[in-house]
C-alpha cells in the first residue's frame, strides 16, 4: 500500500531540516499571541530550531489553558484565528473550548485511516461523540481527507446502529474500542451480516483479547493516540510495533511534573508541540505516560516511535473515552455531607469499562448517589457504600484495576 504522503517515508536529516524552519516560525507565531506574551517572553524563536531547543520553554498543561480561556474567553488568546474563522468550536469536561477547522486533514488523522486501509469506496460508520465534544468530527475530517463516506452514527442506539450498518452496507468502524463489539454482538443477535472489516479506535485502551476477538471475526483493529486538543498525535500501522508519531507534531517525553527530557527508553510524560498554524499548542503536557520505541517502523514509516499509552502522570483517568478527574470525585464528596471519602475504580467487565465509585457513608443505599455520580463525573457507574474509614489511606480518589499486558 502507498503511504499516505511523501513527509511519512523522509529520512532523519530531511525530517530535521524541516523542522528547523517549521518550529521557529510556529514558536514566532505564538510569541505574537496575547496568550503566550508572559511565557514566551524574551524567547529568541529563530534559536528554537530541534527538539532540543524545545528543552528551554515552558510546558503549558491543561490547567494553564482553562485559567488562560477563563481570562481570554473562549480560546485563551491561543489561536491565530477569531473564533468566527473556525468552522466548529467543541466545548470538552472542564470546560475547556477547542477549535476545530474543516480544512483538509485539519486534525491530521486521514494519515492514521490511510495506514489502516480505509479509502474511496469505504463508509465509515463513525461512532464517536458529535455532541459538544469533537471526537466525532475529528475521525470524519480524516475519512473525508482519504475519500471515505460517512454514517455520522454517534454514541448510543445500539439496535438502530446494527440496522444501519447492515442496510447502508459499513465497511469500517471509528469509535471507542469496546463499542464495536456491542454493534457486533447486537447484529448477530438480530440476524444481520455486516460487512464491516476495518476499525479505528481510541479513546480508551485497546485490550489484546478484545483486538484478536476482532481478528477472529474478520475485522483488523488499529488504535490512534489523540486528544481534543492536539488532534491526532500517533497511531498504529499494519506492522503493530508500537505507534507512530504523526508529521505534523513534536513529541518530547519528560520527567511527569517538569519539561527535562527522560533518558531514550525511559517511561515519562508526553509533551507535544503541534505545527498547526491555527492554534499553536507549544509544549503542551498531556498527563499520559509513554516511552519512545527505538528504530524504525517495519512499514517503512520513518518517524519517532512510540510505546503507546501507558498510563497517566496524575490520577486522571479515561473510562468509556471519558476523562474522569480527581476534582471531580472531591465534588462529589463536597455535594453529600454524608459522604466521608469517595473513591473511583475504572475496571473491565466483559470487554467493556466500567466505573466502580465506592462511598465512605454511615449506611445507606448506594442508588441514592448515582444521579449526582452521572451529573458531576459525566459517566453512569455502580455506587458502593463501603464503612467508613475502610477504603485505603494511600491518596488516592481514582485507582484503576485494568490490566494492559
Amino acid at each position: 500500500m502507498t503511504h499516505f504522503d511523501t513527509l511519512e517515508t523522509r529520512s532523519a536529516d530531511e525530517r530535521e531540516q524541516a523542522l528547523a524552519g517549521d518550529l521557529s516560525r510556529q514558536v514566532a507565531a505564538a510569541q505574537a499571541l496575547p496568550g503566550y506574551a508572559g511565557s514566551l517572553s524574551g524567547v529568541d524563536a529563530g534559536a528554537i530550531t530541534s527538539i532540543a531547543d524545545l528543552a528551554r520553554l515552558p510546558v503549558l498543561r491543561k490547567s494553564d489553558l482553562g485559567a488562560a480561556q477563563k481570562a481570554q474567553p473562549p480560546f485563551g488568546g491561543l489561536t491565530t484565528l477569531p473564533v468566527g474563522g473556525f468552522a466548529h468550536v467543541f466545548q470538552s469536561p472542564g470546560p475547556i473550548y477547542e477549535p476545530g477547522g474543516a480544512g483538509h486533514d485539519w486534525w491530521r488523522m486521514g494519515r492514521f485511516l490511510h495506514a489502516a486501509g480505509i479509502g474511496k469506496g469505504d463508509i465509515v460508520q463513525n461512532c464517536f461523540g458529535y455532541h459538544l465534544t469533537p471526537a466525532g468530527m475529528i475521525f470524519e475530517n480524516g475519512a473525508r481527507a482519504v475519500g471515505a463516506a460517512v454514517l455520522p452514527a454517534g454514541t448510543g442506539q445500539t439496535e438502530l446502529q446494527a440496522q444501519a450498518a447492515h442496510d447502508i452496507g459499513c465497511t469500517a468502524y471509528a469509535g471507542t474500542p469496546d463499542y464495536l463489539k456491542v454493534i457486533l454482538d447486537k447484529a448477530e443477535e438480530m440476524g444481520l451480516p455486516l460487512k464491516i472489516t476495518r476499525a479505528v479506535v481510541g479513546g480508551g485502551a485497546l485490550f489484546p483479547s478484545l483486538r484478536q476477538e476482532y481478528a477472529d471475526r474478520g475485522i483488523a483493529c488499529l488504535q490512534s493516540y489523540a486528544t481534543a486538543d492536539l488532534g491526532n498525535i500517533a497511531y498504529e500501522s499494519p506492522a503493530m510495533e508500537g505507534m507512530i508519531v504523526d508529521e505534523g507534531v513534536i513529541v518530547e517525553i519528560v520527567t511527569p511534573g517538569t519539561g527535562d527530557p527522560v533518558a531514550p527508553g525511559q517511561v515519562g510524560e508526553v509533551v507535544v508541540t503541534t505545527l498547526n498554524p491555527d492554534y499553536p499548542l507549544i509544549r503542551f503536557a498531556t498527563g499520559d505516560l509513554s516511552a519512545v520505541l527505538p528504530g524504525i517502523s517495519p512499514c517503512g514509516r520513518t518517524n519517532m516511535r512510540i510505546k503507546g499509552w501507558m498510563g497517566r502522570a496524575d490520577q486522571t483517568t479515561k473510562i468509556k473515552g471519558m476523562f474522569v478527574r480527581p476534582e471531580q470525585v472531591a465534588q462529589l464528596v463536597a455535594k453529600h455531607s454524608d459522604i466521608h471519602r469517595a473513591r473511583v475504580l475504572a475496571q473491565r467487565e466483559g470487554e467493556r469499562d466500567v466505573m466502580v465509585v465506592q462511598v465512605e457513608a454511615e449506611g445507606g443505599d448506594g442508588t441514592a448517589y448515582e444521579t449526582s455520580v452521572a451529573d458531576l463525573l459525566k459517566l453512569k457507574g455502580r455506587v458502593e457504600v463501603v464503612p467508613v474509614g475502610s477504603l485505603p489511606n494511600d491518596g488516592k480518589v481514582i485507582e484503576d484495576q485494568r490490566t494492559y499486558d
